[in-house]
Parts: structure tokens; C-alpha cells; sequence
């Protein structure tokens, strides 16, 4: 654990609850399935055994994982091996959420309509999607966590970064406060054992984060009733250094990490992954994805794909050289350049966490460190101005850094400014006539204006997108738009509720009533689901 700091003043900041859970644990083992498994890994994944590539790495161990190794390399070579009897002999698949028929709190009445309204259903989800440290099966590669957090659903059992946020907003509403402020925890518990959030809760995902929310998750839980944001501070620090390790080395034009300093010594940031390995949860996609690109090594193909994950973005057209609707989905994936492109939504959010935390430093009397990071935002601020913001576009466009163009195809990010407070109000209002003609559609805000095979485009919507877009319009007075963003979204929503009695992760956003649920991208469509829930609810 790191040691709480102290200001200069003498003001000790006392650092998230010293959970008792987590002092119980041992040092963390972060090797991954791939790691452990090593060519038992790499033959599961070949073979198909299971259907879906994050099946395998979800699995639980029935033994020690080296002795299940060293059965693997004495039996493998011998006549007859059956690969997918061994697996099934060694190893128990994670059960998916709301899989089973009593798992779902709603079903139909005989007439067809649902048997509780939205609101109800959605509470009733809650318990359901919610997972209790007890439960963590021994020695897979789930990450133990101090206190109970909700999953999103389907296939994703784990616990995510962005998606938990939006997840809490529906916590709120339904009034699971305690829940909330547990997951708030679990989250600093994260920070202080590993040095950042993981993508989410498996070990394979500890080489990347998510869009930094969790400076969003402490206001959040200080306006429930939980303790105040400053408890928070330690962890706020060290996300904010994770995020920033390597600028003050960097020259103007170079990159380290997450960072980039620009030609004029701007610091803005990317979106990177520390490993260039096919992801362990999408084995066999990313390997065909680097063989779709002979003329790239597959090692950058492996850690752009990963750079994209880290972005909560996977996949879309946004991270792509040629996204052209009707092209090859690999090949057009093989384009993809995530590391090259300072993305608008991450720097509003760290333009966020800066700014937090020269607020919480201020209330803690620490005026050195309050003065520091203001002074970050803004710098950061003025960086955006200068390098995203795009007066003729009326918005804020992605950067592609080694060019020092912007990308001109407009995507729903570009509203996380708004979110944030980091927008002027004359960009708010240009932003919001560029919303309205480019992107508002008959069901709610479109992710991005291409259609592709991709999950991250149209047609598809997103329930965090539209929450950031509506809150961060209302912020700037733009309540009109802010409340038709609403409308539609609530009306897609109970629309394929109504029809197919679930809430899922992404919908297409037809017209009421032919909305549906989304299509597109490495897997199926997935009930739950967290953050649909949450905003959604919220809105309720």
C-alpha cells in the first residue's frame, strides 16, 4: 500500500478505507492465461475449443495451473490426444450473467408484455448482475476484489472502468447507495494495488486502462451520501501520474507511453497498450486481424487493436485509415492507427481529473499542489483549443499527431468537452448546432457518422455517449437539444423492452418503433447490460 501523503502545511490526507479484505490477500499474481499456459494457451485458442476466444481465459483451474501445464507438455505429444477432453477435465467455464432461466427478473406474461415496467425491471436487475468477493473462483484469472461491484452482463462477468459509472448513476437512482460506494472503493483498492484502473478485472487486462472516470465516480459518491471526494485524493494523484509517466523527458514530437508532446511542447494525450500480443479475450480475432495486413509487423497491428480497447471504442471507424461502408471488416480493421491519435474525449476527462484535483488540494489546504494542477488544466485546455478544436467544423476533432491534421470525420466523443466543463460557451453552442445536423438520429445520438461493420458506428448507439452528449449540453444551457437526446434514447430503449422484454449493451437507432438492438463488431449482442441500465435509469 502506498504510504498517504502529507502537504506541505501538515495536512494528512488519509487515503480510501484500508480495506481489511485487501490487506487479507497476498501480492496480487497478475500473470495472464497466456502467460501461465504458454503453448496450452496458444493450442486452445487454435483449435477453437470454445467458440468464444474470452471463454478460455475466464476459466477456472481444477489444479495448481503449472501442473496443469506439465500434463499438457507430458501428455500432448502421445497418440489420440483429445485437447478438448483435457480442457474439459482441467478447467470450468465462468457461467455468463443471466444465463440461466431464473436469472432474468422479468418474463413474460402470457399476453406478451413484460412482467414489470423498466423502472421496476431495472432494479430488479441489480441484484442479479451483482458479484460478492466470496464468489471469486480460486486461481483463474479474475482479479480479487474487497467488497461486492455489478458486471455488466452476458459475457462480460468482470467488473469494467467506464462502464461502472455509468452503472453507479443507476445505483443512485435506485437508491443502492451502499453498492455504489463499494464499487467507489473497489475502484481506489485498484489504484492503490496496481498504479491505475485496469481495463477491468482479469489479469489480462492490466496492461491498459479505460477512460479515466473515477474523479467522476468520487463526486458521484460524495452526492450520495458517501464521504467526501477528498478521501480520494491519494488515488486521483497516482491515476493522474499513470496517465502522465514519461512527459517530463519528452522532447517536442516525441511519445512515451500515453503521452505526446506536441511540436509547440504542448502535452496531450493518447490511448496505448504496454503489451503488442493478441488480446488474450479476442485470441483468434486478433490474430486474423494482423494476417489481414501482411505488410504490417503483426506485433504493431497487436498493440493498436489493444490501444483501441483501452479507449472503450472496439472497434470503430474513428481508429481507422480506410473504414470505407462495404470493404473487407479485416481488412479494413487491419488499418487501424489507435497510437497516433490524440482523441478528444480522453483529454476532456484528464482536463477533468486535473481540475478535480486542484480542487480537492485546495480543500485540503495544500496550495502548492492546487496552484500545480490548475496549472496543468490549463495548460491542457489550451492545448485542446489549439490542437482540437476545429472552428470550421463547429467542433472538437480527434488528432492525428505525427500529421498535425485533425481527422475530419465527426464522432460522438467530440461532446465530452461539454461533459467536462472544459468548452467555452460560444464552443457550446457551435458544438450544439453540429450535433443537431450531424449527428442527432431518429433514435438518440449517432456514434459516429460512417456506417461500418464495426460495433462503434452507425447504426448503433451507445447508452455512455448519450449521457456524456445530454449532461454536458444541459451544463451549457443547451436544454433543448439535451432533452431531445433523452427522448429518443428512452424511447429506443423501452421500445426493444417492450418487444423483446431485456435491456442490451448498444441498440440500432431506427426509428420508434423499429429500434433494435445493435449489431456489428467480434461478438454477439450482450443482455444485461450495466450502463444501459444505468443511464436509463437515471433518465427515469
Amino acid at each position: 500500500m502506498p504510504t498517504a501523503p502529507t502537504s506541505p502545511n501538515g495536512i494528512h490526507t488519509e487515503p480510501a478505507t484500508r480495506h481489511a479484505a485487501a490487506e487479507r490477500h497476498p501480492p496480487p499474481d497478475t500473470q495472464t492465461p497466456a502467460d501461465r499456459y504458454a503453448e496450452l494457451f496458444e493450442a486452445v485458442q487454435r483449435a477453437g475449443v470454445f467458440a468464444d476466444s474470452k471463454t478460455f481465459p475466464d476459466c477456472a483451474p481444477l489444479a495448481a495451473p503449472e501442473q496443469i501445464l506439465a500434463a499438457y507438455r507430458k501428455r500432448c505429444a502421445a497418440p489420440g490426444f483429445d485437447l478438448r477432453a483435457f480442457v474439459a477435465a482441467h478447467f470450468v467455464p465462468q457461467r455468463p450473467a443471466l444465463a440461466g432461466p431464473n436469472d432474468a427478473p422479468a418474463l413474460a406474461r402470457p399476453g406478451g408484455a413484460p412482467a414489470q415496467d423498466l423502472r421496476s425491471h431495472i432494479d430488479a436487475l441489480w441484484d442479479a448482475l451483482t458479484r460478492h468477493p466470496e464468489q471469486h473462483p480460486h486461481r483463474g484469472s479474475l482479479l480479487a476484489l474487497p467488497h461486492p461491484y455489478v458486471v455488466p452482463g452476458g459475457r462480460f462477468v468482470e467488473m469494467y472502468y467506464w462502464d461502472s459509472y455509468f452503472t453507479m448513476l443507476g445505483l443512485a437512482a435506485s437508491g443502492r447507495t451502499q453498492l455504489l460506494h463499494a464499487m467507489t472503493d473497489n475502484f481506489a483498492y485498484l489504484i492503490e494495488r496496481f498504479g491505475h484502473v485496469p481495463n477491468g478485472t482479469r489479469t489480462y487486462y492490466l496492461s491498459r486502462s479505460q477512460p479515466p472516470l473515477f474523479a467522476c465516480m468520487a463526486e458521484l459518491c460524495e452526492g450520495c451520501g458517501g464521504q467526501g471526494a477528498l478521501r480520494y485524493l491519494p488515488q486521483l494523484l497516482r491515476e493522474h501520474a499513470f496517465w502522465m509517466d514519461g512527459a517530463d523527458a519528452l522532447a517536442p514530437g516525441r511519445a512515451h507511453r500515453r503521452v505526446v508532446r506536441l511540436a509547440d511542447g504542448a502535452l496531450l494525450n493518447r490511448y496505448w497498450d504496454d503489451r503488442d500480443q493478441p488480446r488474450e479475450e479476442a485470441w483468434r480475432e486478433d490474430v486474423a486481424t494482423a494476417a489481414a495486413a501482411p505488410q504490417r509487423a503483426a506485433a504493431e497491428v497487436f498493440r493498436e487493436l489493444r490501444a483501441a480497447a483501452e479507449s472503450g471504442w472496439d472497434f470503430s471507424s474513428r481508429w481507422l485509415d480506410a473504414p470505407a461502408a462495404g470493404r473487407d471488416r479485416l481488412q479494413a480493421l487491419a488499418t487501424i492507427r489507435t497510437t497516433r491519435i490524440l482523441p478528444v474525449d480522453l483529454n476532456a476527462l484528464l482536463h477533468k481529473l486535473e481540475s478535480r484535483i486542484a480542487h480537492l488540494a485546495a480543500q485540503a489546504g495544500d496550495a502548492a499542489m492546487a496552484r500545480q494542477h490548475r496549472a496543468l488544466a490549463d495548460a491542457r485546455r489550451t492545448a485542446m483549443d489549439h490542437w482540437l478544436w476545429n472552428e470550421e467544423a463547429g467542433a472538437w476533432l480527434d488528432l492525428d499527431w505525427p500529421e498535425q491534421r485533425p481527422r475530419p470525420a465527426l464522432n460522438a466523443a467530440t461532446a465530452t468537452p461539454l461533459f467536462t466543463r472544459t468548452a467555452s460557451p460560444a464552443q457550446a453552442r457551435r458544438l450544439a448546432d453540429t450535433l443537431a445536423r450531424r449527428l442527432l438520429v431518429p433514435g438518440g445520438l449517432a456514434t459516429t457518422e460512417q456506417c461500418s461493420a464495426e460495433q462503434w458506428d452507425r447504426p448503433n448507439g451507445w447508452a455512455p455517449l448519450q449521457w456524456i452528449a445530454a449532461e454536458g449540453l444541459s451544463a451549457y444551457g443547451c436544454d433543448e437539444l439535451a432533452g431531445e437526446i433523452r427522448t429518443r434514447w428512452l424511447r429506443t430503449v423501452a421500445a426493444v423492452y417492450g418487444r423483446e422484454h431485456r435491456l442490451v449493451e448498444k441498440y440500432a437507432l431506427h426509428a420508434h418503433p423499429e429500434a433494435v438492438g445493435g449489431s456489428g463488431g467480434e461478438y454477439p449482442l450482450q443482455d444485461g447490460f450495466g450502463w444501459t441500465n444505468g443511464v436509463t435509469r437515471q433518465w427515469l
